[in-house]
């Protein structure tokens, strides 16, 4: 047999994802898991019944069509109207994917050709690199540093080259919880604009920004609406994380471009559950409120239970994860740290050191995440008590 390793060799240390690792340990030791971000209960009943009547009617049991189907993308379209102000056509200018994270490798492989540069945010979310590599390009990180995790946007200016053919934008920012500015992102539009770059931005925590921070689309600033691909999905914001519909909005050029690679990825998929999120994207304003305004009280609780563990608190102005540092309890090692928390607390989390080209720009950070049951999240605040001991 050749000498040749089986593992694409652009694929070269992405095996099995630390999601997959800590939440095997979490099964074995019976532990808390606030380390994969994915919420313990469903999302509404009432949509839950739409995506049920749809398969008990036979809607959406055979093959969709391929850009989605037509209620879900004019829904779509809608919810860009209604919250950014920002008017897509849903024939040609809107794509349903399988969850954000088809989205994101469509996106990259449709986009980027061997020899690309990638500017993207570090730490950045683990499809991010392996993605890249699939296509071929070289990812070159902005690292975003504690404790406010800003980017450095002369850092920014500086990483461009000739070579740099896209922004990798996500805001709000996993793990960090940073949400960009007005101003940052205006200064970010006007680099793409004077470069001439594209922009590919991931914007799944849309809806869960804690005031006063608000998310403000990029797309929506001058010159960006020609350039960016923005991509959501319904997961995080309707609590329905395994069903997997997600979705591109761009120019009809994006978007097409954007479907050429997808279609030869899953083709379609999530027939029956793209019927029921077309009714979720339809919800009055105040589920989006309650929505948002639950998950900042979880955030605040658990918050309170790390800041009382002794660990040193981020607090996040988006998503569902809090980044603590854990040098206050007399640790360095994040990823041997979520190793051992397991058996000694019965709590699993994130070491932020996988999310680092350079592991040690984070390597005493630990990611914890709040969409879990209050007792839940109570019951893992007192066993983290222990490390006080």
């Amino acid at each position: 047999m050749s000498d040749r390793p089986l593992l694409n060799r652009r694929l070269a240390g992405m095996g099995t994802t630390i999601f997959a690792e800590m939440s095997a340990l979490a099964t074995a030791t019976g532990s808390i898991n606030l380390g994969q971000g994915f919420p313990d209960t469903d999302g509404p009943r009432e949509i839950a019944e739409a995506a049920a009547r749809a398969v008990l009617t036979g809607k959406g049991n055979q093959y969709p069509p391929g850009p989605g189907i037509p209620e879900l993308r004019s829904a779509v379209a809608e919810h860009q109207q209604r919250f950014h102000g920002l008017h897509y056509d849903p024939d040609g200018e809107v794509l349903i994917t399988a969850g954000a994270t088809e989205a994101i490798a469509a996106s990259l492989l449709a986009l980027l050709e061997p020899g690309d540069e990638v500017i993207a945010f570090e730490p950045f979310y683990d499809s991010y690199a392996a993605c890249i590599a699939m296509a071929g390009a070289q990812r070159i990180p902005l690292t975003l540093r504690a404790p406010s995790f800003r980017p450095d946007l002369e850092r920014l200016r500086s990483l461009i080259t000739p070579r740099t053919r896209l922004l990798l934008l996500n805001s709000p920012h996993n793990p960090t919880g940073m949400v960009l500015t007005p101003e940052e992102l205006r200064e970010i539009a006007e680099l793409a604009v004077e470069h001439d770059l594209l922009v590919v931005t991931d914007e799944v925590y849309e809806h869960l920004v804690f005031g006063p921070a608000v998310h403000r689309p990029i797309a929506s600033l001058p010159g960006m609406r020609e350039r960016t691909v923005s991509i959501s999905s319904s997961g995080k914001t309707f609590s329905f994380t395994g069903w997997k519909v997600g979705w591109v909005t761009g120019t009809r050029e994006l978007v097409a471009a954007v479907r050429t690679a997808k279609q030869y990825l899953t083709y379609v998929s999530a027939g029956p559950f793209q019927y029921a999120i077309a009714d979720a994207l339809r919800l009055p304003d105040s589920y989006f409120a309650d929505f948002r305004a639950d998950l900042q009280r979880k955030r605040d609780l658990l918050d309170a239970g790390l800041r009382a563990a002794g660990f040193e608190v981020y607090e996040p102005q988006g998503t569902y994860f809090i980044t603590t540092d854990i040098t206050p309890l007399g640790e360095k090692d994040g990823l041997e740290f979520c190793r051992t928390l397991p058996e000694r607390c019965g709590v699993v989390a994130i070491p932020n050191s996988v999310f680092y080209d350079d592991p040690e720009a984070g390597r005493s950070q630990v990611r914890f995440t709040f969409c879990k049951r209050d007792e839940i999240l109570a019951d893992a605040s007192e066993r983290l008590q222990r490390l006080r001991a």
